[in-house]
């Protein structure tokens, strides 16, 4: 060996170990895929209610963190907001009361809505939640068509989109769900010689429409298969996605959070009749950012916080349903400002700029929310 190979061949060696450590990460990240969805439901000031009209102003006191994560980038933290919870059966009378105006409750004001998506925040009402289970059973059985023709005037009226919180784990209506969301998709998109039922675009607010189903696959069986059969299906969807909600205790760490994600990913072959796999691509994670007394790390500190330490499975988990991709949608948050009586609210100084925000950047979370994938 020449003295010039003792000297190059050390620096050749560095060099091949330099490329292979500074192209690990893209090897190993190779199958996944960034985070598309990034989002909070709100409950407003008075614990879902959202049964007072407020001014932008006064509201923003309380919420400015969600439009500007506090950077130098004056970007929003989320790229969604779902505003929670419409009552289905004033829905669909169209109810105007003291707390209600077209079915919807009066703080859901057009102000509101475009304080959102002035900074190019998705916006969405979500219909139903637990409290509401009874009154979307009455509302189904006495008309789920017009439920659905109202669901879907509103949103336009709003320009948002729509969620179905649904949460009857015993007898859900489930033919009342397909005729609501045929009659909403049928109002959103009339028959133009394609698809009539679902716009992968999502470029029309309205046409967004989605459904939260359980944290895991044990609970909302009778919807969750439905769903993931019918209208979540990679080959021919009407709905857009799927939230996986937060469980009722919150999870221990990582590991525990994922693997209730992780029963929607693989199924229930067991139970009879089965419930299929979903594509990771059809639905979100969520987790608390405020819960009893204090708001959490989701909240306030990213660095060792859920969304955090399960990014690595959000971005990669691989999928059971031949021909999709890897990894789930993202995240999304329960919930914005005060969710409930006895419980911290996400306003100055408990807001969550540190967690939600900071995760955000980390995320590089596109804004506005772009086309998502569809397997």
């Amino acid at each position: 060996m020449s003295s010039f190979d003792g000297f190059v061949r050390p620096i050749l060696l560095f060099i091949a170990c330099l490329i292979v450590i500074l192209a690990a990460p893209m090897m190993v990240n190779a199958a996944g895929t960034p985070i598309s969805v990034y989002g909070v439901w709100h409950c407003g000031n008075d614990y879902c209610s959202w049964g007072t009209v407020r001014s932008v102003s006064e509201f923003d006191s309380k919420n400015h963190w969600i439009v500007d994560r506090g950077d130098v980038s004056a970007l929003p933290s989320v790229n969604v907001v779902v505003l929670s919870f419409v009552n289905p059966l004033k829905l669909l009378n169209l109810t105007n009361d003291g707390t209600t105006s077209q079915g919807i409750p009066i703080g859901m004001t057009a102000d509101i809505v475009n304080y959102f998506k002035a900074k190019n925040i998705r916006v969405m009402l979500s219909i139903g939640g637990i409290t509401y289970v009874n009154d979307w059973n009455t509302a189904l059985a006495t008309n789920a068509k017009q439920l659905g023709i109202n669901a879907a005037y509103t949103a336009h009226r709003l320009g948002v989109g729509i969620e179905i919180d649904y949460e009857d784990s015993k007898a859900p209506n489930l033919a009342g769900m397909q005729e609501f969301i045929n009659a909403y998709r049928a109002y959103v998109y009339p028959a133009n010689g394609a698809n009539t039922l679902y716009d992968p675009s999502g470029v029309n607010a309205a046409a967004r429409l989605t459904i939260d189903l359980a944290a895991g696959d044990r609970w909302l069986i009778a919807l969750t298969r439905k769903a993931t059969a019918d209208w979540l299906n990679t080959a021919n969807p009407v709905l857009d996605y799927a939230n996986a909600m937060v469980p009722s205790r919150l999870p221990s760490g990582a590991a525990d959070a994922e693997s209730n994600w992780q029963e929607h990913v693989d199924g229930k072959p067991q139970y009879s009749p089965p419930i299929s796999p979903l594509a990771p691509a059809k639905f979100t994670g969520s987790l608390y950012i405020v819960k009893g007394s204090r708001p959490l790390a989701e909240c306030v500190n990213f660095l060792g916080s859920l969304e955090d330490t399960t990014g690595d499975y959000v971005y990669s988990v691989p999928p059971k349903v031949q021909g999709a991709t890897y990894g789930m949608l993202g995240y999304m948050f329960w919930a914005a400002e005060c969710p409930a009586s006895r419980g911290v609210c996400t306003t100055p100084p408990n807001d969550c700029l540190g967690g939600v925000g900071r995760g955000a950047t980390v995320y590089t979370v596109p804004v506005p929310m772009q086309p998502l994938r569809q397997q």
